[in-house]
């Protein structure tokens, strides 16, 4: 899996760019707000169709386009996936909002010429991006790691993705009608139908991520030992808002039968769904008072969290930095290995100007996985940081001014 050719247009800081990738492992250098992470940026957002920066679409549109005619930003990658070749094309078109002097962008998709949803372009391009922030994936709050599991899972698993989606509509449906009921209007049984909707979805996105964070456990326990020089071990633990395996009353009756016919070809987790939905709608029954005193649902996947643990220490609470740095890059490395498995080809790598952040020893670690994928994109500042037999072997851009300036001789 690997992009062959990047076209820009008023996108970020690039009017105009036509980029071939002619080799392997890709070196942008170039000073800072010249464009190097604008770059990584639309290839993550053609593989994802989310920015990792931008809250807004209009955010990713070079100013200069609000004075065409139709302003707009257009994405365009051509990948190799195997013995297949893909077209992937995002553009972005300025619809006015009503609101005065604020302008809306409407994402239209397309794979191979023919129009797409954002859900099915989501998979057809992995790609792992490093950043020197990924170290709030564990110092931050719940809700960024829970962004980086859907995102991470939504790669592998579309039927996540498209669970994800169905899960957070009838997220915000039960939660309007647990303020209503909160005024005394309306009746009970109103809520019989949410339930079941947020109790259908809910079970599939915990049995997954159990899965998941399962195997990235016993991936990142063997990275981490290796980048603290076997003197640490690693443990991610997964904290649901609910206790899905907690047994259930002995006189209770297992009546709800799930919504989620198979897909062929598709994963299927190997948890017991309606085990999980049964002690879901057991635990939820026993919140429901509070649940309309407060006007909001207070427990499922939406309120789950993701732990890292090392000697029993919580990292988040009370790491070091150097220790939460050191565990997000073994989640993200271990991510690498995790989408490889899942898919069957190694994900493009995108690397912001992470190795200014390492010492000599976890440098060398992220090395030795540069050469192993398929296509990887880093971008620094200072040559200085890299081997001279590293950049013998890549193909090395200089980036000035939102232009791929020169192949800069090595």
């Amino acid at each position: 899996m690997r992009i062959e050719h990047l076209s820009l247009t008023n996108f970020r800081n690039y009017a105009r760019l036509e980029l071939d990738f002619p080799g392997r492992t890709i070196l942008l250098q170039g000073d800072n707000a010249q464009g190097k992470t604008n770059l990584l940026e639309a290839i993550y957002y053609l593989a994802t169709t989310r920015s990792p920066y931008a809250g807004a679409e209009y955010e990713l549109v070079n100013w200069l386009a609000e004075n065409q005619d139709l302003p707009h930003a257009r994405l365009v990658a051509q990948v190799r996936k195997g013995d297949s070749s893909l077209r992937i094309e995002i553009t972005l078109v300025r619809t006015q909002s009503s609101r005065a002097n604020n302008s809306r962008y409407r994402k239209h998709i397309k794979v191979n010429g023919v129009n797409k949803r954002a859900l099915d372009l989501i998979g057809q391009v992995n790609v792992v991006l490093f950043l020197p922030e990924d170290i709030v994936l564990v110092s931050g709050s719940p809700s960024g790691r829970r962004r980086y599991l859907d995102a991470t899972l939504c790669q592998i698993d579309p039927r996540y993705c498209r669970t994800l989606q169905k899960y957070n509509r009838v997220l915000t449906q039960r939660n309007h009608l647990l303020r209503t009921l909160r005024q005394r209007e309306g009746g009970l049984d109103q809520l019989l139908f949410w339930d079941r909707s947020l109790l259908e979805n809910g079970a599939y996105l915990v049995a997954r991520r159990q899965e998941v964070i399962g195997e990235l456990d016993r991936l990142a326990q063997a990275v981490h030992l290796e980048l603290t020089g076997q003197k640490e071990r690693l443990r991610l633990r997964y904290v649901p808002s609910f206790d899905p395996s907690r047994p259930l009353p002995p006189d209770y009756q297992l009546s709800l039968e799930l919504d989620l016919p198979s897909e062929p070809g598709i994963h299927q987790p190997g948890t017991n769904l309606s085990q999980v939905a049964e002690a879901f709608r057991a635990q939820l029954r026993e919140i429901r008072r509070r649940e309309i005193l407060q006007g909001m649902s207070l427990i499922g996947p939406h309120r789950d969290d993701l732990r890292f643990l090392v000697g029993g220490v919580d990292l988040t609470i009370y790491g070091s930095r150097g220790q939460q740095r050191t565990a997000a890059l073994a989640l993200k490395l271990a991510e690498v290995k995790l989408v490889g498995q899942e898919v069957g080809e190694q994900p493009i790598l995108l690397l912001d100007d992470v190795m200014s952040e390492l010492d000599d020893a976890r440098r060398g670690y992220l090395m030795q996985m540069i050469d192993g994928a398929q296509q990887a994109i880093l971008t620094t500042t200072d040559l200085k940081a890299y081997s001279t037999e590293f950049l013998a072997g890549v193909t090395l851009l200089r980036v000035k001014e939102g232009r791929i300036e020169e192949i800069v001789n090595k």
